[in-house]
């Protein structure tokens, strides 16, 4: 491992603090070196606030030390007004010597005019350190621009003999508490949360994250429910959080609650479409397993997250079977094992 690469996968580490925080923006993360040793580093931290840039150079003790300086930074340096100043502008007046980014910023907005500000005022850059890595990290930002959707992570848990739910739609509780509490963890690292009409009915869920502490915001509640069959005295439908209806039959709108009636020959491509729209850029999909199923047959996901526990039902809803996936990790929870799946076509 170079130098260089050191330095970037330091950055892609800062940047991932600001997971849950920074939508519509991307995860970024900043590194100022000097003469070998590190005199400042940062991250966007949520959005509306100081850029990753800007807060690396604050975090520096000796600013005459910034003209000398390397900077290494998660995704091409910003050349736009938005709710900050442009960070290739900063940059620029700051004399830095050498610019190392991991990824070009694919946002039309910005796309190769922050390295021209750079490379025009005679800084040396360099682009494509852990690109890999990097698109990771920015994964949802990268498949919101260019597929023009969120990024969809499918999550379930079934029993060793592979149900999620006994014939009665029951499906309280195959995975233990530890694993519970980590879907809290990852609703709020997410933009929305969906649930299908059978889950949101006999389910009764409320999609917060009120089992993970932080200064987390809730996500957006997705209801995919054509005959619109979840009661009205439900959870779902107690404005308490911004929550979106999909359905056959209405659009009507009040605090928190949105119902929007969609096309039934094209449901899923318009609630794609909505999403985008709303700069949703990720959704988590927490079942049952017909929208999970449809999704998966529309190639509409990008990971997928499988809680196995040790529990057997015999019989009931079958869990779904995914297609063209890639096994990429496993974990041990307590008597759960989480096993992630990434899509190789998505």
């Amino acid at each position: 491992m170079d130098i260089h690469e050191i330095y970037m996968r330091r950055c892609l580490t800062l940047a991932k603090n600001g997971l849950g925080y920074t939508y519509p923006n991307p995860l970024v993360g900043c590194v100022i070196v000097h003469q070998g040793m590190i005199i400042g580093e940062g991250w966007h931290r949520h959005f509306g606030g100081p850029h990753a840039e800007v807060n690396a150079i604050n975090n520096v003790a000796d600013p005459e030390k910034i003209k000398d300086s390397e900077v290494y930074v998660t995704l091409e340096p910003c050349s736009h007004k938005g709710k900050t100043p442009p960070c290739a502008d900063l940059l620029v007046n700051h004399g830095v010597k050498a610019v190392y980014i991991s990824n070009l910023d694919i946002n039309p907005l910005v796309t190769g005019k922050g390295i021209q500000k750079l490379k025009d005022a005679h800084i040396n850059v360099s682009l494509g350190i852990c690109e890999e890595q990097g698109n990771d990290v920015n994964k949802r930002f990268f498949t919101y621009h260019s597929q023009k959707r969120p990024y969809i992570i499918l999550k379930w848990a079934q029993t060793i003999d592979r149900f999620i739910a006994r014939k009665n739609f029951d499906s309280k509780w195959i995975s233990n508490d530890y694993s519970r509490q980590l879907v809290h963890k990852w609703r709020a690292e997410e933009d929305a949360v969906m649930v299908g009409a059978n889950t949101g009915f006999y389910d009764n869920p409320k999609l917060d994250v009120r089992d993970w502490d932080g200064d987390f915001k809730h996500p957006v509640r997705l209801v995919v429910d054509p005959d619109l069959r979840v009661p009205s005295s439900h959870s779902l439908y107690d404005g308490s959080y911004d929550t979106i209806i999909y359905n056959l039959a209405k659009s009507t709108s009040q605090r928190n609650l949105e119902l929007v009636k969609l096309n039934k020959d094209y449901f899923a491509e318009e609630i794609m479409a909505d999403l985008y729209g709303r700069e949703i850029q990720s959704v988590i999909v927490e079942g049952g397993s017909y929208l999970i199923n449809s999704l998966i047959a529309k190639n509409l996901w990008d990971e997928a997250r499988v809680f196995v526990s040790d529990k057997t039902f015999g019989a009931g809803i079958k869990a779904p079977d995914l297609y063209d996936a890639q096994l990429i990790e496993r974990r041990k929870i307590f008597n759960d094992e989480l096993i992630f799946f990434k899509h190789i076509n998505g």
